[in-house]
């Protein structure tokens, strides 16, 4: 059968020891000898060549499934000793060649693909592989014990199976083992605290050394655990030879759940994904991880230890959180006072403001010779300075509702207009209570430019409504009324807007709202106290 060739290099044989070999000029950048080659069917497909592993640094496996025959072919640097090298090739572990010499007057001159170097070269046979396992030994009677292997296997590959899960326990004299022989697709084990080591065993094989095994957590689809490096010892099947296995901590399982153990060839496969899948072994492995394998003693200091912790940080939150209330109540205490300070100066400002204007209805009274009227009116305001000169900052309804008529009354003798003082039948007067003086400068505002110059024909009327939690205070004239949207030089309402202002900032669970509505046939002043009574 025609055959071609692949160059599939196997390995390269190496020399270590260019020291020991005195008199030999070897060539330092290439310190070993030549390359191993081989030829094969060309119709074969399916073929894996030059597969090194980490636990066999100097063997080398080529899978040839679909070959029928192989010519092995060695190449040397012209370098090299020739003579000093020996080759033993097997056929299915039976000897067809022993320490063989090289034979020398075979070698030819050749090059080898993508190398200019000219190397000396010979064949080593042609051999059936459809079946059958080569292998090829070769080494230098320099360092005999360095022996280069190369594999070439035309066998199907055998399917990994595990033979036993084992997991060893901690017992009062030492530790223990417990196996599950010959697991199935899906194995359930417990694991408990006592529990410290997980052991896979394994079919023993010729070429164990190419089986990579891995544990994935199915959950996560991540790889937790991987090896290349079976151990032997310990575990003997019924040929009384040791069984490979594994054997690695429990701690890579960090919850219950289902875990799957992959074993697979590790070489490199000219194959699709489901030819490679038939030589993939699976197991799965359900893990329980048993909590309540902790003794009383420990349940007992654990729940201390995190009664502690829980108390401590509970402690440092409870002390942070106090901390930042007492720092946020001090702020708004603070803010607090500077308002209750602006509010006393606002105050300060009304009441002088009052006085002025009561004297200079006085005098304007005894201007006119009205002596009857003037002294009533000073009675009246006598009672009146009382009240408004009293440092009290909350007044019932009752005590407003009486300042106010004692102020029309003084101000009815000037100007002879009339008034009405109400009270909705649902409303405490008595036990509901108002800032001081909140309704006074609006009223004698009424008075002063709304309805001073009607005479008899002026009306003021005032009012206290219950609406929900809402209390609303309204003053009501027929004057000429104004521009509400327009800024007056008058003090009096501009300080009793100012003082609304912050009554917001002090009262900050309710609200103080101000509406002035005023056209050509009077004045509306509206206060609403949100959520007040």
């Amino acid at each position: 059968m025609k055959k071609i060739t692949f160059l599939l290099l196997s390995f390269m044989i190496t020399i270590s020891t260019v020291n020991a070999q005195k008199g030999i000029d070897f060539n330092k950048k290439y310190p070993g000898g030549g390359k191993l080659l081989m030829c094969v069917d060309s119709s074969a497909k399916n073929i894996s060549y030059w597969n090194v592993f980490p636990n066999q640094p100097q063997t080398s496996f080529n899978y040839l499934p679909e070959v029928n025959n192989v010519s092995i072919q060695i190449n040397f640097r012209k370098t090299i000793n020739i003579q000093d090298y020996r080759y033993t090739i097997l056929v299915d572990n039976i000897p067809v060649a022993v320490n063989k010499l090289i034979n020398q007057s075979q070698l030819t001159d050749t090059h080898a693909e993508g190398d200019d170097e000219i190397f000396s070269s010979t064949t080593l046979g042609t051999y059936p592989i459809k079946g059958k396992v080569i292998t090829v030994l070769v080494y230098s009677i320099e360092k005999p014990q360095d022996i280069d292997k190369s594999i070439f296997y035309g066998k199907p590959i055998p399917e990994a199976k595990i033979k036993g899960l084992g997991k060893r326990f901690i017992v009062e004299k030492g530790v223990d083992y417990s196996y599950i022989t010959n697991p199935q697709e899906k194995t359930n084990l417990n694991l408990t605290k006592k529990d410290d080591e997980l052991t896979i065993v394994k079919d023993r094989t010729d070429i164990d050394y190419i089986y990579q095994a891995s544990i994935k957590d199915k959950q996560t689809d991540k790889i937790i655990y991987e090896s290349t490096a079976w151990q032997y010892g310990g575990h003997i099947d019924e040929t009384h030879q040791f069984s490979p296995y594994l054997k690695f901590d429990k701690s890579i399982f960090k919850k219950s759940g289902d875990y799957e153990i992959i074993i697979q060839p590790l070489i490199k496969m000219n194959a699709s994904p489901k030819e490679i899948e038939k030589y993939i072994t699976r197991y799965t492995l359900s893990i329980t991880l048993d909590e309540q394998a902790y003794t009383k003693k420990e349940l007992i200091i654990a729940g201390i230890l995190i009664a502690a912790m829980c108390g401590a940080i509970f402690g440092v939150a409870v002390t942070y959180i106090k901390k930042k209330d007492a720092k946020k109540l001090a702020q708004q205490f603070k803010e607090k006072e500077i308002a209750q300070l602006q509010l006393n100066s606002v105050r300060s400002q009304l009441n002088p403001h009052f006085l002025f204007n009561a004297l200079a209805g006085i005098q304007n009274l005894m201007n006119k010779n009205e002596t009857d009227n003037a002294n009533r009116y000073l009675s009246k305001f006598a009672r009146l300075t009382r009240n408004v000169l009293d440092s009290k900052d909350l007044i019932s309804l009752t005590q407003e509702k009486t300042l106010l008529d004692d102020y029309l009354q003084m101000e009815q003798l000037r100007f002879g207009f009339q008034y009405t003082l109400k009270a909705s039948s649902d409303l405490d007067t008595e036990n509901n209570e108002i800032p001081a003086m909140l309704l006074q400068p609006f009223v004698e505002n009424a008075v002063k430019h709304g309805i001073a110059e009607k005479g008899k024909d002026g009306l003021i009327a005032v009012s206290f409504e219950k609406q929900s939690a809402d209390l609303v205070l309204q003053i009501k004239d027929n004057g000429q009324g104004f521009d509400a949207a327009k800024t007056y030089n008058g003090l009096g309402l501009a300080l009793s807007k100012n003082r609304i202002s912050l009554l917001n900032t002090i009262y900050k669970q309710t609200s103080f709202v101000l509406n002035i509505q005023s056209d050509l046939n009077g004045t509306v002043v509206t206060i609403t106290l949100k959520q007040w009574l």
